[in-house]
């Protein structure tokens, strides 16, 4: 049965582009292969990336990279408290000359937009990002304007430091494909970190890597990526996780059917990337926990006793039976 789906679709080309990405990205950060991994299955399953992860451990910088590797426009907007909406999306200037209002486009449009500490700025600012997440364009005085494929959105988030921060809303986070946490390197990487600052003296980290994939290279694999063969008692098994999420006494919250299609996509796009045509259980099984982690939420007897997520969610899948 597998041999007759390898033959379905080539992927030769896409799996080469993964390597030579992972390649270049691997010049500067070391370890990380987990959120590097995400990142590239979420370019293919056309959805946008929360990170979170405590100060110095790359996550601003991976985004840099990864928009460095791709021949594409790259923004990125700091969060503050005093940011208003207009100064994401853009604001319509009248013209003198042609006696007309004209759009004068904010740093949201281009094809990844990397937001550092998108938990800065209050409600207003954070629900500007709402259209143009979900809808791919943006409505300013009465006119929508469409995004540029492909288009991507990563923001960064600090779990530790609350003061002065605003929590985003479910509704957001929903919109985000994944959430990574991000850790802090080993000792034996922390030491291979040193070695290569040492190396590039003062170079700039985004000198030392070289564009690997192009724009119409993205689309072209997403369209491979969404022929990617999956079993019925595998979409059963993806709907049975996100179910049991909303029975789960440990869970106030469970996941959304969003969260089902999320993990429907990012298992065809992971299985892509793996050099495979056909969804596994074990790709799903990877998949939900970056899927939902940030989907649900612990009901306070839970969070009192410091319990993650993540506990969770890997508990609720170990409890359901792969179907073979």
């Amino acid at each position: 049965m597998e041999n007759e789906f390898e033959s379905r679709i080539d992927l030769t080309e896409l799996h080469n582009s993964v390597s030579a990405i992972k390649a270049e990205i691997g010049k500067v950060i070391i370890g990380q292969e987990r959120m590097i991994e995400l990142l590239i299955t979420a370019i293919l399953a056309d959805g946008h990336v929360l990170i979170e992860g405590v100060p110095g451990v790359a996550k601003t910088l991976t985004a840099k990279l990864l928009s460095g590797v791709i021949d594409s426009d790259f923004s990125r907007i700091q969060f503050t408290p005093d940011l208003m909406p207009s100064d994401i999306l853009g604001t319509s200037v009248f013209n003198m000359k042609s006696t007309d209002f004209e759009l004068k486009k904010g740093p949201i449009f281009s094809n990844i937009v990397l937001i550092d500490e998108i938990n800065r700025s209050p409600a207003k600012t954070q629900a500007a990002l709402f259209e143009v997440m979900e809808e791919r364009q943006v409505t300013i005085g009465g006119e929508t304007n469409k995004m540029e494929e492909p288009y991507l959105v990563i923001a960064t988030q600090n779990p530790i430091e609350q003061e002065g921060t605003y929590r985003l809303p479910e509704a957001q986070l929903d919109r985000f494909i994944f959430k990574i946490s991000v850790d802090y390197p080993t000792y034996e990487q922390e030491v291979e970190i040193l070695v290569g600052h040492n190396t590039r003296e003062n170079k700039s980290e985004l000198a030392a890597i070289d564009k690997v994939l192009s724009k119409e290279q993205i689309i072209a694999y997403r369209q491979k990526v969404s022929q990617v063969h999956v079993e019925k008692n595998l979409l059963e098994y993806i709907a049975k996780i996100v179910n049991n999420s909303r029975s789960d006494h440990s869970l106030y919250l469970g996941a959304s059917p969003r969260a089902s299609v999320a993990i429907l996509k990012t298992s065809k796009a992971f299985a892509a990337i793996n050099g495979r045509d056909f969804v596994t259980p074990e790709d799903i099984k990877q998949m939900a926990t970056p899927v939902m982690r940030h989907r649900v939420i612990l009901t306070p007897e839970k969070e009192m006793e410091g319990v993650h997520p993540d506990q969770i969610i890997e508990s609720l899948i170990n409890n359901i039976e792969i179907p073979r």
